[in-house]
């Protein structure tokens, strides 16, 4: 069976569905039998800031012609009836692990659908960004041959939202590499802890700064913490800016608790095993989860979770 996979969504994220791709098409690629797969990429795909990584060997790359924003224009804006084998060639199946699916002549398609929370929390993404899933992910729902989800949540949800039956989904739980797990080489610790200039005990916390995930909760928190118990822990919140967090930097001079709270930008995924590792706790208050990846790997790195109780979580 010919198989095509989306890869572009590995070259643009460096986390969530990005690492979701990435580790999918390794775990591909270390079978006994591998599988006969191409990679396709955006046009621009290698201009985004992971372009540099190299496609897991023996898997060839293919450069569609269409950017990620001319694709979702034409595709999933206008639907224009553009058949992917046109562009990228013949195959039996394409497997889009980005929630959207093009138009297919003769192929399955499959997609991964990781949450809804476009549907359940819309009050935090951005307005175009919900208006365009809310279109493109029903009708790709819709169309697609088989639906993988990330956890039975997920499932409930596309049943309950949109609909869907649930003998056309499966339930298919991401997994975490085998770095993930507690690191006690000193110089590994030390290494690590030096770069991202952390001293003394810390709080951890990792995700895309955006209202999903409920920063401004875990700051009050801490710094209720911090006036009722005199905690000596920092903060230290790891991810990369999304979007409605203008008044996250603000809160923590609120609460009196800017010099205990450490904004890390985003984090090359080498130095998480020993980041999480090095944390007396990993919080995670999100609002809403398909999976909640982090919590997995915490918890393998030996590091206490406290985590929301809703969604998948």
């Amino acid at each position: 069976m010919r198989i095509a996979l989306d890869y572009t969504a590995a070259l643009r994220q460096g986390a969530g569905i990005g690492r979701y791709t990435q580790g999918l098409v390794a775990g591909l690629a270390a079978l006994e039998t591998r599988p006969d797969l191409t990679l396709l990429v955006a046009a621009d795909a290698d201009r985004g800031p992971f372009g540099g990584r190299e496609a897991p060997p023996p898997f060839p790359r293919r450069r569609l012609p269409l950017s990620s924003r001319q694709q979702a224009i034409l595709w999933h804006r206008l639907h224009l009836p553009l058949p992917l084998e046109w562009l990228a060639g013949a195959f039996d199946l394409f497997h889009a692990p980005d929630f959207v699916l093009p138009p297919l002549r003769r192929a399955l398609g499959v997609i991964t659908v990781h949450d809804l929370s476009f549907l359940r929390v819309p009050e935090c993404a951005e307005a175009r960004l919900v208006a365009y899933l809310t279109q493109a992910v029903p009708h790709a729902v819709r169309r697609a041959s088989r639906i993988l989800a990330d956890s039975v949540n997920t499932q409930r949800d596309l049943t309950a939202l949109l609909d869907v039956d649930p003998a056309r989904i499966d339930v298919v739980y991401p997994g975490i590499g085998p770095r993930y797990q507690p690191v006690t080489d000193g110089e590994q610790r030390r290494a690590v802890a030096q770069r991202y200039q952390l001293n003394g005990p810390f709080i951890l916390s990792l995700g895309t700064l955006e209202p999903r995930k409920n920063y401004p909760r875990l700051i009050r928190a801490f710094a209720q913490l911090r006036r009722q118990s005199g905690l000596a822990h920092t903060l230290v919140i790891g991810g990369g800016k999304g979007w409605l967090t203008e008044s996250l930097f603000a809160l923590a001079e609120q609460e009196k608790v800017a010099s205990f709270v450490r904004f890390l930008g985003y984090v090359d995924e080498a130095d998480l095993p020993a980041l999480y590792s090095l944390a007396d706790l990993y919080a995670f208050p999100s609002r809403y989860e398909g999976f909640g990846i982090p919590v997995v790997e915490a918890m393998a790195c030996g590091t206490p979770v406290v985590c929301a109780d809703n969604s998948s979580l």
